[in-house]
């Protein structure tokens, strides 16, 4: 084999004719195959550069569809939707930026490992948030096979790495057993044996922890009863959806002493937030389906022990909130439905607007680009709502004080200011009703500069209504008045008990195993805002 790199010109000189010319065959042999080489080598750069562009405008793709998603996400296009669409949104958006990040991730590291990419390599992700402290865990250790060294002494072990992860045991059913052991003295005749422990239900199936993970699913999570019943069969209990809502009408029928005991005490609160929402009420006589509402009256949003109770109602007049609210006085927050006039014609009943209700009125027209006058009126709105950020933590006072100085000279120049505006706008124009609604409310969207513990809008129930905005998609109607009246009573309780951080779950079993035994007098224990688990 003709080794080229070893000739050199001085040694071509010496070589005689017949050995120059026994040598050119092999220098030629040796050019092809260079030149095989070098075309391989250009073909594989060439591809290299063609992969190289390929993720550069695959990059490309993806981080315009982050922008694009984040721009959705962030845009505030919630007015423009439903609370179930915004769930449903804020889902699908949430499971697309995962899936283009993790593509993004694997598109960049690649990239990074290229040499010819010439690309700065990935960025780092931001450091996880450590695991839960309160989670068990569970422990796999794995160690060498052998840790005896390659000059035959035995290794010592110098330290560990620990990584976690989240796994999850899908519910398990296990059958509870109470054994009552029977004593008895053969001198005397005389048998002793402890009384069975008092349940909810006599010589019912479930315990009040099934209880209260079936109404659970049901309240909290919005699972139809079939859905629990096929949940169910693959863990191999077999739980007809009739035996499921029968539970979930003797639990409600066992929460009624607490409900009217919640109720007297949200309607205890001077300031209350009223709002009401649709649910579809099933007409077996008509063969479809009628609208029915749900009434939700929370204690106001500075009150240090929060609660909301639910009142289902077949209609949307005015004699119910007047029928709910019996004796109470105080301020109602409320948007601008004509419904709560008759209930606030009483004595020492006050109305108190809300601000986010006036400026959606401009956000939609600003959305639309169908007037100005809306853009400058939600940045007069937007200045309120910063002093009301800084004054959220302040005592009733305090806040007060701080919108005596603030707001008011605020909300007298955004008065004139409309009342000018309304002068020049069209007459049954977009904005001219948006400006009538402030105008008409005004004395009530005000209510706030009066008194302290009055928020500036009704925001706070809102949020209370998603359950039932995220149960209609799910359960689609009510069954009965009666259904209706019982999903209002246990609301009330589980999202009490969430608005004051209790877990659902642990709450409902502990009130229903603790039922039996509760003396009426001591029944306001286990309201959601006094409630504490049994150590």
């Amino acid at each position: 084999m003709l080794d080229t790199q070893s000739i050199k010109v001085q040694g071509l000189k010496g070589l005689s004719r017949t050995e120059l010319d026994a040598m050119i065959p092999q220098l030629l042999s040796h050019i092809d195959e260079q030149q095989r080489h070098i075309g391989e080598q250009g073909r594989r750069l060439d591809s290299a550069q063609q992969a190289i562009k390929w993720r550069d405008a695959k990059i490309e793709k993806i981080t315009f569809e982050l922008a694009r998603l984040k721009a959705w996400k962030f845009g505030a296009k919630s007015e423009r939707m439903s609370a179930e669409q915004r769930e449903l949104f804020a889902e699908a958006l949430a499971a697309d930026q995962a899936s283009l990040e993790e593509q993004l991730a694997a598109l960049q590291q690649a990239q990074s490992s290229t040499p010819e990419s010439g690309q700065p390599a990935a960025k780092r992700r931001p450091k996880r948030e450590p695991l839960p402290d309160h989670l068990p865990r569970v422990d796999h250790r794995v160690e060498p096979e052998n840790t005896t060294c390659e000059c035959g002494q035995a290794m010592q072990r110098v330290g560990e790495d620990v990584s976690e992860r989240l796994d999850i045991v899908p519910a398990q059913f296990f059958v509870q057993r109470q054994i009552r052991g029977k004593w008895a003295c053969r001198c005397c005749q005389l048998m002793l044996q402890e009384p069975a422990a008092p349940q909810v239900f006599d010589n019912a199936l479930p315990t009040p922890g099934l209880q209260a993970h079936t109404v659970i699913s049901r309240f909290v999570d919005h699972l139809p009863y079939y859905r629990q019943e096929q949940i169910n069969a693959r863990a191999g209990v077999h739980t007809p959806r009739s035996t499921l809502s029968a539970w979930a009408g003797q639990t409600g029928a066992q929460l009624m002493p607490v409900f009217e005991a919640h109720k007297e005490f949200v309607l205890g609160s001077r300031v209350l937030h009223g709002d009401e929402t649709t649910v579809a009420l099933l007409d077996p006589g008509a063969g479809k389906t009628k609208t029915a509402y749900m009434w939700a009256y929370a204690r106001g949003v500075f009150d240090p022990e929060p609660g909301v109770v639910y009142d289902f109602c077949t209609g949307r007049g005015s004699q119910y909130p007047y029928d709910f609210l019996g004796q109470w006085t105080g301020t109602l927050v409320r948007d601008g439905y004509i419904g709560y006039e008759k209930a606030l014609l009483l004595d020492e009943r006050f109305d108190a607007g809300c601000m986010a209700h006036s400026r959606r009125k401009f956000d939609e027209l600003f959305k639309a680009n169908a007037s100005p006058v809306a853009t400058q009126a939600i940045q007069r709105i937007a200045w309120l709502y910063r002093i009301e950020a800084d004054a959220r933590d302040l005592t009733s006072g305090q806040r007060l004080k701080m919108r005596h100085e603030r707001s008011r000279p605020l909300c007298e120049e955004l008065h004139i200011w409309l009342q000018l505006e309304r002068s020049r706008v069209p007459e049954g124009s977009g904005i001219a009703k948006a400006i009538d609604y402030s105008l008409n409310r005004w004395a009530a969207l005000t209510r706030f500069l009066l008194d302290g513990d009055v928020p500036i809008d009704n925001n706070h129930l809102e949020n209370q209504m998603r359950p039932w905005a995220l149960g209609r998609r799910n359960w689609l109607f009510v069954g009965s008045e009666l259904a209706g009246e019982r999903a209002a009573m246990i609301m009330s309780l589980l999202q009490s008990a969430k608005l004051n951080k209790a877990d659902p779950w642990a709450y409902l079993k502990d009130v229903l195993t603790r039922l039996p035994t509760q003396r009426n007098s001591r029944i306001d224990e286990l309201l959601p805002h006094r409630w504490k688990p049994v150590t």
